[in-house]
């Protein structure tokens, strides 16, 4: 055999389906992690200098911030490990299906950890469905405070007696107890909130964090498609009688 023929050999044991979502894996939990960490950090400086000048009106919010920023962590570590396993999986299982190093075997055990990984992937596709639908929340209450400041901006209300009656209150969405002071803001106080840099900063990078979650819901269907196959294939040639039901 020679030198082409063996890398062409080599090649056909690539698990191109399980190296792209591990790709596409690792791009969308970065962005999700990093993006996801600094918006919130953003968030908690907005509501303090602005919607919730009384500290023990938001400490709960707070330390639920504080928590899923750590969580955010355990999340990218996670799916840093993970991601490396179900690609080593994609290499064991591709070159034992197209039989690449001589006879076809595979055992018992091989075949339970293939379908292990299959159950543990739908389960996290499905998980992270809700982590992305979780994602577009604060998404929506930034585009909300945006399009506010944007009707404020427009030539219709600007500089008009009305402008100062346009409103938001963040307490609305649930983030912040209804006693919580001032809570509401008005008219060009609001405009001076979207003109900064923090609110700017964290609605852009909210909008990418809820792209990287979608990102890696897509990579985890990928790995669902790639396993169940793997798997599948493992569990038909593992009879013995496999060419005569073919």
């Amino acid at each position: 055999m020679g030198c082409f023929e063996c890398c062409i050999k080599c090649l056909g044991g690539v698990p191109y389906a399980s190296l792209v979502a591990t790709i596409l894996c690792f791009s969308g939990v970065a962005l999700f992690c990093g993006c996801g960490h600094v918006a919130l950090a953003g968030t908690v400086a907005i509501l303090e200098q602005h919607f919730s000048t009384n500290t023990s009106d938001h400490a709960l919010l707070s330390e639920v911030i504080q928590l899923m920023q750590y969580v955010i962590y355990g999340i990218a570590s996670f799916f840093f490990l993970y991601g490396i396993i179900l690609l080593a999986e994609g290499f064991y299982t591709t070159s034992a299906v197209k039989e690449l190093h001589g006879e076809f075997k595979t055992t018992a055990c091989g075949r339970c950890i293939s379908g292990m990984f299959v159950f543990l992937t739908y389960v996290l596709g499905v998980a992270w469905l809700g982590v992305f639908g979780f994602s577009a929340v604060p998404v929506f209450m930034f585009y909300n405070i945006w399009s506010t400041c944007e009707v404020i901006k427009s030539p219709q209300t600007n500089g008009t007696a009305g402008v100062e009656q346009i409103c938001v209150d963040i307490r609305q969405y649930g983030i912040i107890p209804w006693n919580a002071f001032p809570g509401k803001i008005c008219g060009s106080a609001l405009e001076n909130i979207c003109n900064t840099n923090e609110f700017y900063m964290s609605y852009h990078l909210f909008i990418v964090a809820c792209a990287g979650a979608g990102a890696t819901v897509i990579a985890l269907l990928i790995y669902m498609m790639a396993t169940t196959y793997n798997y599948a294939v493992l569990k038909f040639k593992s009879r013995e009688d496999c060419c005569t039901k073919f």
